[in-house]
């Protein structure tokens, strides 16, 4: 009986598939490797800074992701893709926190997600007081020895279209805060963000407002609470103070408050108020002129725009102050004048 061959055709497509498998697998083995030299090269080496310190910040609600990618576009990083997969591998990347950095040498990838991850923020701040005006922000801004005075040559025209405001008048549009920054960022970027912070606590100031209130829009809003900041002695009165005011643009009567005649005699004012000032016309002279005034006079705070567009439920007219910061608030004019006689001429 013959014998059966195996069929040399099929040993010799086995050869071959063996082979191949052997070929693919060196060659992924190839692949890993040069991947993992790749990769290892991406974090022996130092991203390049040139020279000089240079500073970033990373805003609240930013993503690894985005993180790398800002870097990147500011130079201080190379291949973010490759960043945002390393800090994702380590668990770096939920962990990175906001703030205000600077990098004074060259860091390796895992030095620098060891600072985002750790907080290790340099950074200055400017302190925006309530009750400030523009002259005194701008002072504070171009006196500021961490900021780069970017907006120093700009008049309000050109500042305001830096910071994207639609508004005329610079004049009660940032908001009362103290901001953080990195060293040597422009001013203009701290005045962006107090702009917007600024929006958006008028805005939720006016979809929270009081009914029937005397005022046909947010901006008219913010100057009556800029009014009401400069004439508040104690936080308490704010809500009465606002009333007052509203309560005599009801009936068109004079707002007559000394604030806004001192913001109208500008650098001129010595500190003294006089008759003659409260006699003299300007657009900002609540004592010749009805309604409010053309813009705002301060910066109001956030209690200063919720007492404008909520205030308290009076019908008073007047308000004098007693002389401990606090104010007494009459619905008459007689009543008002004893109230003057006993706290401001000493009557009884």
């Amino acid at each position: 009986m013959a014998k059966r061959r195996s069929p040399p055709k099929k040993a010799k497509r086995s050869g071959a598939f063996g082979r191949f498998l052997t070929t693919l697998f060196l060659l992924g083995c190839l692949a890993v490797a040069g991947a993992g030299a790749y990769v290892w090269r991406y974090l022996d080496t130092p991203y390049p800074l040139d020279g000089a310190p240079r500073a970033f910040v990373l805003e609240r609600g930013i993503t690894m992701k985005m993180a790398a990618n800002q870097l990147a576009g500011e130079g201080l990083v190379t291949e973010p893709w490759l960043l945002a997969l390393v800090a994702r591998v380590n668990g770096a990347a939920p962990r990175i926190k906001a703030g205000s950095y600077e990098l004074s040498q060259p860091v390796k990838p895992l030095q620098l997600l060891a600072k985002l991850t750790d907080g290790d923020v340099s950074s200055a701040t400017l302190t925006v007081v309530e009750g400030w005006n523009w002259r005194q922000l701008r002072a504070a801004l171009n006196r500021h020895p961490d900021l780069r005075h970017d907006s120093a040559a700009m008049d309000d025209a050109a500042l305001l279209a830096a910071v994207g405001a639609r508004e005329p008048h610079p004049e009660g549009l940032f908001f009362p805060d103290t901001y953080h920054f990195a060293k040597q960022s422009s001013d203009i970027h701290v005045l962006k963000r107090a702009y917007k912070a600024m929006q958006a606590k008028l805005d939720a100031a006016w979809q929270a407002r009081a009914a029937d209130l005397p005022l046909a829009s947010p901006y008219e809003a913010l100057t009556l609470a800029s009014i009401v900041e400069k004439e508040t002695g104690a936080p308490r009165d704010r809500a009465m103070i606002a009333a007052v005011f509203e309560n005599r643009l009801r009936i068109g009567m004079r707002l007559q408050t000394d604030p806004t005649v001192i913001y109208g005699l500008g650098e001129a004012f010595d500190g003294n108020l006089k008759r003659i000032h409260l006699e003299t016309d300007t657009p900002y002279n609540s004592y010749t002129r009805g309604g409010l005034p053309p813009s705002p006079i301060s910066m109001p705070g956030e209690a200063a725009l919720l007492a404008a567009t909520n205030p308290a439920q009076s019908k008073a007219l007047y308000f004098v102050a007693r002389g401990d910061g606090t104010s007494y608030f009459s619905a008459t004019l007689a009543e008002h004048n004893q109230a003057v006689r006993r706290y401001q001429l000493g009557a009884k």
